[in-house]
């Protein structure tokens, strides 16, 4: 039922916005591709980190973990599957072993390894694009500090959100470097959630989570709020709704989202959010 509910405010919100009934600023809305142009490409790769600068996301969101001999490599699951079938733990393997095969790719022919961060950062830097890194399960804290410095190296920390899941590499992360940013990575409100406003830390929510009044509570602090992971226009439209500064997708990037709609949003929202259209 509270599913049906939301997806009845979402359906509504669009409908509203496409009328002119409700007004939908997304000019002010950063769309960030989710593990890269994960819907058309293999998530988490260099060419799915490509075609999303390419299309003209604002940043890329990815995740990060470390191979047995130290290398900081992107795999969403704490496994990576090879075009053979077979399945790797990225932390009990070497980073030669885990590119010994190409990777399972069902989206593309493209032969593809497992990505590096350095190559995620070269390409974020390439295209201007914002990082969002990260960190999946709980690092020991040299590392998370160790990893901070390697992304400074090729990257400006201040086009960075550094995130978690785990509050406890935040607060880590936060001692090291106080003045950078933090993002926790949430589901539903609670009090990890509340712990991240006391703290100063941006959030990144599950956008059927979310709400205007949550917005508000961080953004009168001056913190920022992401959603994911909205996959349609209408989901777009109604984080946009809720006045969040950016948005997650595996489709959508601000060019698709104007292509899609058929201009039906006003001229100028379009033109603000993807002027190189």
């Amino acid at each position: 039922m509270e599913k049906f509910r939301l997806y009845c405010t979402v359906l509504c919100t669009f409908l509203a916005a496409l009328c002119g009934i409700i007004p939908v600023d997304l000019s002010g809305v950063c769309m960030i591709a989710h593990r890269g142009y994960s819907g058309f490409y293999h998530q988490n790769s260099r060419e799915a980190f490509e075609k999303a600068g390419k299309a003209g996301f604002g940043g890329a969101e990815t995740d990060v973990r470390m191979t047995s001999d130290g290398v900081f490599v992107l795999s969403h699951g704490d496994y990576i599957e090879l075009y053979d079938g077979t399945k790797m733990t990225v932390a009990d393997h070497t980073y030669a072993e885990l590119t010994e095969k190409p990777l399972q790719n069902s989206n593309t022919p493209t032969h593809l390894r497992i990505c590096t961060l350095k190559e995620y950062l070269e390409v974020c830097k390439q295209y201007g694009m914002i990082c969002f890194i990260e960190l999946e399960d709980e690092w020991p804290p040299e590392k998370i500090v160790e990893v901070f410095q390697y992304v400074r190296q090729y990257y400006d920390l201040s086009m960075c959100e550094f995130q978690s899941f785990e509050m406890e590499n935040l607060l880590v992360a936060h001692e090291a470097f106080p003045d950078l940013r933090m993002m926790l990575t949430c589901g539903p409100y609670n009090e990890t959630v509340e712990q991240a406003w006391t703290l100063g830390f941006d959030i990144d929510m599950a956008y059927e989570f979310l709400s205007r009044e949550i917005v508000e509570k961080f953004h009168e602090k001056g913190l920022l709020v992401a959603a994911y992971t909205a996959n349609s226009p209408a989901k777009v439209v109604y984080c946009a709704s809720l006045g969040v500064d950016f948005i997650e997708s595996d489709y959508i990037s601000g060019r698709t989202l104007c292509d899609r709609l058929n201009d039906k949003l006003h001229e100028t929202v379009c033109t603000k959010l993807c002027p190189n259209s």
